[in-house]
């Protein structure tokens, strides 16, 4: 899942490069502007993979829990 994450924020990276260069800044200027995006978009990717895999993990144990049987009659109470 990591390396999606920063493959997706690698292309946002690219993508800024050309979106700003196109507006004939400097180019340390894009290059600074490029950098921030790309670390602000890295961040907001992980957290969202992070809740994303923590609701699909929760799902599987409920999931789980569901399919267990408890041996007995089911009007008997543990």
């Amino acid at each position: 899942m990591n390396k999606i994450v920063l493959n997706i924020g690698l292309l946002i990276f690219c993508l800024s490069i050309i979106f700003f260069s196109q507006r004939q800044m400097p180019i340390v200027e894009v290059l600074y502007k490029s950098l921030i995006i790309f670390i602000i978009s890295t961040i907001i990717l992980s957290v969202g993979a992070y809740i994303l895999m923590k609701t699909f993990e929760s799902n599987e144990e409920k999931n789980n829990n569901e399919k267990t049987k408890i041996l007995g009659n089911q009007n008997e109470q543990l």
